[in-house]
């Protein structure tokens, strides 16, 4: 029997940095149904100087991160996360990429879409970014504070934020910020644009970005 979409945590995931300078800031939202059940954030050492066209993006300083300790000293949180619950993000590719360059695989985990079947993958993941594209939003901007506002989420966003955020990180491009951003579009999306509670299975397929993909996700318990 397929598990409901609500059965278990789903962490949505945003990464600040780039290839040079690897992860600066990441950002945590573990969700339980319509729950926020934690956060997770912090600053984290580059590896390189951040350069000036990605600190004018995210506004994180090179003198700033290198006080903290790097992300490689957070194997055990993401190796824990994904063993408890799919980790999800808007547009997954570049959170997925991200991660594998600083861990190339997890510990090995249930597959989710095939909870009896155990990988050593950070995948599947829920992708907000691919769920909305498919609702036929595709000639819209599907940039996450454009959609925020379409769906008139950004008062109860900038709530969170206050919640949740550090002082000084409560806006885009901020990795907290966006995750709770991705957060409640997972959210809206399970709460108010589907026509019946949906299981982890649709929305693991759902976030696959090719129709052949999504085909192959439902079918898989027949296998």
């Amino acid at each position: 029997m397929d598990l409901n979409w609500d059965d278990l945590p789903i962490h949505v995931i945003d990464f600040e940095g780039g290839p040079q300078c690897g992860i600066v800031e990441y950002g945590v939202v573990s969700l339980r149904g319509m729950r926020i059940e934690g956060t997770e954030t912090r600053l984290c050492r580059p590896k390189a100087k951040i350069p000036r066209h990605e600190e004018a993006v995210h506004g994180i300083r090179s003198d700033e991160a290198s006080m903290e300790m790097p992300f490689q000293n957070e194997w055990d949180l993401f190796a824990d996360l994904r063993e408890s619950g799919p980790l999800a993000a808007h547009f997954a590719s570049a959170e997925n990429r991200m991660l594998k360059s600083a861990f190339p695989y997890p510990r090995k985990s249930p597959d989710w879409a095939r909870p009896d079947k155990k990988v050593a993958n950070w995948g599947p993941w829920v992708d907000t970014g691919v769920m909305y594209r498919e609702l036929g939003d595709c000639e819209k901007s599907l940039k996450l504070e454009d959609l925020i506002r379409r769906y008139q989420l950004q008062n109860e966003l900038e709530a969170l934020a206050a919640r949740f955020c550090p002082e000084g990180r409560r806006s885009y491009h901020c990795a907290l910020f966006d995750a709770l951003a991705s957060a409640l579009l997972l959210l809206n999306y399970c709460q108010n644009l589907a026509d019946e509670r949906l299981s982890l299975r649709h929305l693991l397929a759902e976030s696959q970005g090719s129709g052949v993909k999504r085909q192959e996700v439902k079918q898989q318990n027949l296998f």
